[in-house]
């Protein structure tokens, strides 16, 4: 199993300070993201599960799969939700070239912009992202977003009982909470998503989007 924090303590917070890892607020808002779509067998399901409980969020999407699944972006955009850049083909930036990379991102942009969805957020696949393209990019007007709360739904060696319990132990008043509406974290998602949106419904919390 790889290695991760599931409640991103104040140190990390602290020397990172550049990027945005919580919200903090006084009315209970809190931000569920979803990483990776859109999938057609998975982002149409947990667009449903939102729906029931009057829930928007986030969605950092991959621009490889808006192209593919133009329709499903659309639908994302039309029942409210905020859309952020999670590159154009899910690169690591630990493991690319800065000028590569920035590419990327930008390629991703373009895609963006073609559905008229202009929002500066950026979230870096697998929060892997080099100082300097961390500079280049908020040069470039974007907030880079990460979380204060990890699901580890991806995580296939997990239960999903724990997956639901990464979220609602550690979910505080402006926490940034990460899912992903792709197929390997499926099994997972299915399980803690439902629960969680309960979760936080009956305990007060507010769901609002990051832009």
């Amino acid at each position: 199993m790889s290695f991760y924090w599931v409640k991103t303590n104040s140190f990390i917070k602290r020397i990172f300070s550049k990027y945005c890892w919580d919200i903090p607020n006084k009315e209970k808002k809190i931000y569920l993201t979803f990483d990776d779509g859109p999938t057609p067998e998975i982002t149409d399901w947990v667009l449903t599960e939102l729906k029931k409980f009057d829930a928007k969020a986030t969605f950092f999407c991959i621009g490889k799969n808006i192209k593919a699944n133009l329709d499903l972006f659309e639908k994302l955009i039309t029942e409210g939700h905020s859309i952020g850049n999670h590159t154009m083909n899910h690169v690591n930036g630990w493991k690319s070239h800065t000028n590569d990379y920035i590419e990327n991102v930008q390629n991703c942009a373009a895609v963006l912009e073609e559905e008229k969805n202009c929002n500066l957020i950026f979230r870096p696949p697998y929060g892997k992202i080099k100082k300097a393209q961390s500079k280049i990019l908020r040069k470039l007007g974007y907030k880079i977003v990460m979380w204060d709360v990890l699901s580890a739904d991806f995580d296939q060696s997990i239960t999903p009982q724990k997956c639901l319990e990464n979220v609602i132990k550690n979910v505080t008043s402006g926490s940034v909470i990460v899912f992903h509406d792709s197929i390997k974290a499926s099994q997972n998602l299915k399980f803690a998503l439902p629960k969680t949106l309960h979760f936080l419904k009956e305990n007060g919390y507010d769901f609002d989007v990051i832009r």
